[in-house]
């Protein structure tokens, strides 16, 4: 797995990968993500890894190419303008499938199924969103997300952040009083004891949402390696090994 900062070079042309699958760059899968979203895609050490990061590595393996990452603003998921101008080949950034995102991309079949969570200062005591109706206390979210999204459904105005580091930024530094984000990414963020320490989950917000990769509409080839990998994993327990080592255990599953 490669990760890149832009675009393929100017030499750089479609071409065919294994099961007729036509890649943007030889020998390479191309996948637009926006980091950092631990725990599906972020860098460690020099280097791009996650639970997201994996799965399309199993395509990548099956296609007999490399997986390499760009990283892009999380905005641009919606219109699929990067794989549209022939910059990537996928997208992986923890997506939630919607109706709107459907009429610009084609998703794979759902790889996660992930609910809102909200996360809050202990000092504030915040525990529901209905208790920033008020709008004396401040909500943050990450622009172009569910979440925020959702925020905005229940007639809250939420203060956008760029990315999930930002978020948790301005939860730290005293610019909002609670956020609403991914619940998996905000599992996460509690594994670190000092924010375990200062923060506290609220009720859990059930929103049905599932994860999907998506490709640029009628890339049929491709969407069929993908699900294909998805599916495989599913079967062999690639799948909950994966999401073992990136997330934990799946609901319902013994954790030793």
């Amino acid at each position: 797995m490669l990760f890149a900062a832009g675009c393929a070079a100017d030499d750089d042309a479609p071409t065919k990968a294994g099961s007729g699958v036509t890649v943007v760059q030889k020998g390479k899968l191309t996948t637009c993500t926006h980091l950092p979203y631990p725990p599906f895609q972020f860098e460690r050490d020099g280097e791009v890894v996650g639970f997201d990061v994996s799965l399309i590595d199993l395509v990548a393996k099956d296609l007999g190419v490399e997986q390499k990452i760009v990283d892009t603003p999380f905005e641009n998921f919606k219109t699929g303008a990067f794989l549209n101008s022939g910059e990537c080949d996928l997208a992986a950034a923890g997506i939630t499938i919607t109706a709107e995102r459907r009429e610009n991309v084609d998703f794979s079949v759902p790889y996660f199924d992930a609910d809102q969570a909200l996360l809050a200062t202990r000092k504030s005591g915040i525990a529901s969103l209905d208790e920033l109706a008020d709008g004396k206390r401040r909500l943050g979210a990450q622009a172009g997300t569910t979440g925020e999204s959702y925020a905005k459904e229940k007639g809250l105005d939420p203060v956008a952040f760029e990315s999930s580091d930002a978020v948790l930024n301005g939860l730290r530094t005293g610019q909002v009083d609670a956020v609403v984000l991914d619940y998996p990414v905000v599992q996460g963020w509690l594994k670190d004891k000092k924010n375990a320490a200062e923060f506290a989950l609220g009720r859990n917000i059930e929103t049905g949402e599932q994860y999907g990769f998506s490709v640029r509409k009628g890339n049929s080839a491709l969407l069929a390696a993908i699900d294909k990998a998805i599916e495989r994993s599913r079967a062999d327990g690639t799948y909950d090994k994966l999401h073992r080592r990136w997330i934990g255990p799946r609901p319902g599953e013994n954790a030793s």
